[in-house]
């Protein structure tokens, strides 16, 4: 399975983001302060990431710290849901299981290591805007990293149920990241089939730190 080349600073840990959210059950557009909300939560979320990448930790540790924020602060299992999405029908609750058991630590794996090289890189809050009528919130940043040209990432916020704020999806420079996992997961579904996936993500979680 060929994988994603664009990389940003915290949209390793993401990658695997629902192109449409659904957690949230609101049909009206964010408010001002909803949006200004979204832009603070998001802020938040960067800066934990960076205490983990600056730390001294080990990788181990710095991968539990990654699967800690994922629970926490991301769509996985919705977003899970959404990348098998065209073979749901053809699988067996059996399989299912499988799949998401395997799923957020699958994540942190195979991202955690793209995300040491950025430690260095900055993230600023450009500007939050409405997502349509839908009451999520869209977060533009800029992220600039040493020697590079800086680029934007879009990040799609969700209100889920309670009120609590959820990451769903990355735009980076134009490049909705969830589509493109989706693809690269039913292409190899199709060629492979459904429990080669969820072994080659098991195996992958098997791998030492």
């Amino acid at each position: 399975m060929r994988r994603l080349t664009t990389v940003g600073v915290t949209a390793a840990i993401i990658g695997l983001m629902a192109a449409t959210p659904v957690l949230g059950q609101a049909v009206t557009a964010a408010t001002p302060a909803e949006a200004m909300a979204a832009g603070e939560f998001l802020s938040g979320i960067v800066d934990r990431v960076f205490t983990v990448l600056k730390s001294n930790e080990s990788k181990a540790a710095m991968k539990a710290r990654f699967r800690g924020l994922l629970r926490e602060n991301f769509a996985v299992d919705e977003a899970g849901m959404r990348l098998i999405r065209r073979y749901r029908n053809q699988i067996t609750p059996t399989q299912l299981t499988a799949y998401q058991a395997v799923l957020p630590d699958y994540v942190v794996n195979v991202y955690a290591d793209r995300l040491i090289n950025y430690s260095s890189a900055a993230v600023k809050v450009v500007r939050t805007q409405p997502h349509g009528s839908t009451g999520n919130v869209d977060v533009f940043t800029r992220i600039s990293v040493p020697g590079k040209d800086p680029f934007e990432m879009i990040w799609l916020i969700d209100k889920a149920d309670g009120g609590k704020w959820l990451i769903a999806n990355v735009t980076v420079s134009g490049v909705n990241l969830s589509l493109t996992q989706e693809a690269d997961f039913s292409a190899f579904i199709a060629k492979n089939g459904f429990d080669a996936l969820v072994a080659m993500m098991k195996s992958a979680n098997a791998k030492p730190a």
